[in-house]
């Protein structure tokens, strides 16, 4: 082979190596795999900068830093909770890696707009046998080269409806990953007041049950005075053994409560996890009007507006495949050097430069593009009815997390004061039962009732604290800031977050 024949090829080996170099040092992916690794990691510049900066919740300013640094030897906070639990979500792992698909999926779609170059190399030898005319015996040994260049210049939207497609497919990955972070703040809160409310609850048992047998002590006193007969003994002891059993339940539900919240957060199950031993009195807050809060999570709510991105993708799409049946015209550049691929060599030296322009226009298809569109039709009105149901869904959540808001703080008051009434009155009939004004079941009544309202007040303030951070998840506008602000007196910002849920 002459030097002259082997220029070509020469220079397709050195174009490639070349490219090789640019592209030197090779990018390492984010997880060992297996395989040749990629030249470049992101040639197309598709990677959205949350999967190198993270992603940051609303009202935030730093991003969530995984894995979370928690001492379960100490009180768990809700900040810490949180924490815990959005590095730990199955959920919130997969729309994570769900983005880089998408992301993935528009780097297809750039690539399209550009050329294909392709190289292949042989070498093959060629054994011709004529029996009957032996002279014209032939046996050819060589090289054979082929390099091709396709450039698509023109077709009639598909590559741009495929281009738009693609990136409201990522919006809707990365809306969608932002709603999983919104689905585990609010089941996270929620377990953790319940745990720690059931911890409240069998503390108020306890106490209850510390007061019966003060009571049972009482009566017995008086009994061995003279002062009382037997039945308020009984009565007395009847009170206790009442309160001891709920006690117990109330031990079981902190138990239940508390496994509950391990495995909402992730962690091994049988964990130990240390809760709050006291909380601050709950900060009371107005809260805007409910058209307030629909309107915004409307337009804020990361599962609607992933809903939304997938619709728009999904006619795209009807684009795509309408175009895909419309004609095309390519540019190609193809060099065979000693014949053409899979073919014999040729006997005779020889290089072969095709250069043109190719004009395809697709004339039936057996009516398939015709259901095509159908389909892709077809898979937009679903993409549209589920819009309308992630909107229903949405704002239905958002109403009955707010009526829980408006209910739970309209509570806490009555509850405050019914639970300085009961105690006031138990402290009375006792000292009336001691001086034999009072008879037990007086006493023993005013003890149920600071018990119940012992309870009540437990659930109100656990009930406030949750349904203010639940009806922001509601809303899709929770975030660490609000969770840390929660008893904490209100700033104007603070304020702000409660009355204008826009902000």
């Amino acid at each position: 082979m002459s030097a002259r024949h082997r220029m070509p090829c020469r220079v397709a080996m050195l174009a490639a190596l070349a490219l090789a170099n640019l592209a030197a040092p090779v990018a390492q992916s984010e997880e060992s795999s297996r395989g040749i690794p990629d030249l470049v990691a992101d040639p197309l510049l598709t990677r959205p900068p949350v999967l190198d900066a993270g992603a940051v919740l609303p009202g935030d300013e730093a991003p969530i830093a995984c894995p979370a640094r928690v001492d379960f030897t100490q009180a768990l906070s809700l900040t810490d909770a949180v924490d815990t639990a959005l590095c730990a979500d199955p959920q919130a792992m997969a729309a994570w890696a769900n983005i880089k698909l998408q992301a993935a999926t528009v780097g297809e779609a750039r690539a399209a707009y550009l050329p294909t170059l392709s190289v292949s190399l042989g070498r093959q030898n060629s054994d011709t046998r004529y029996p009957s005319f032996s002279s014209s015996n032939s046996n050819v040994t060589g090289n054979s080269s082929y390099v091709a260049l396709n450039w698509r210049l023109f077709d009639f939207g598909e590559r741009a409806a495929n281009r738009a497609s693609a990136r409201d497919l990522l919006a809707a990955a990365m809306a969608s990953y932002d709603a999983a972070l919104q689905k585990t703040l609010g089941a996270t809160v929620q377990a953790y007041f319940d745990a720690v409310t059931a911890r409240a609850a069998y503390r108020a048992r306890t106490r209850t049950a510390q007061l019966a047998g003060e009571t049972l002590a009482a009566a017995q006193r008086r009994e061995l005075n003279g002062v009382t007969g037997r039945s308020d003994t009984l009565q007395a002891q009847t009170a206790l053994a009442r309160a001891q059993l709920a006690e117990l339940r109330a031990a079981g539900d902190r138990d239940k409560t508390r496994a509950t919240l391990v495995y909402t957060l992730g962690l091994p199950a049988g964990t130990s996890i240390v809760l709050p031993q006291n909380s601050a009195l709950p900060l009371k807050q107005d809260i805007a009007d409910l058209a307030e809060w629909l309107d915004v999570a409307e337009a804020r709510h990361p599962a609607i507006k992933a809903a939304k991105a997938q619709w728009e993708a999904a006619r795209e799409k009807i684009t795509s495949v309408r175009s895909q049946g419309l004609p095309t015209v390519d540019f190609g550049v193809n060099f065979y050097q000693n014949g053409y691929p899979n073919q014999s060599l040729s006997a005779v030296h020889s290089n072969t430069t095709v250069v043109g322009v190719t004009l395809s226009i697709p004339l039936f298809e057996g009516f398939s593009r015709t259901y095509k569109v159908r389909e892709a039709q077809a898979r937009a009105d679903q993409s549209e009815a589920q819009l309308h149901d992630a909107q229903r869904e949405t704002l239905g959540d958002v109403v009955k997390a707010h009526a829980d808001a408006v209910s739970s703080l309209a509570s806490l008051d009555a509850s405050a004061t019914l639970l300085e009434s009961a105690k006031a009155a138990l402290v009375s009939s006792r000292n009336r039962y001691e001086h034999g004004a009072a008879d037990i079941l007086e006493t023993l009544n005013a003890q149920s009732a600071l018990a119940d309202a012992e309870q009540e007040r437990i659930r109100s303030e656990a009930d406030w604290r949750a349904a203010r951070l639940r009806l922001m998840a509601a809303a899709g506008v929770l975030g660490q800031q609000a969770i840390l602000n929660i008893d904490v007196p209100a700033s104007a910002a603070n304020s702000a977050v409660m009355r204008r849920p826009d902000q």
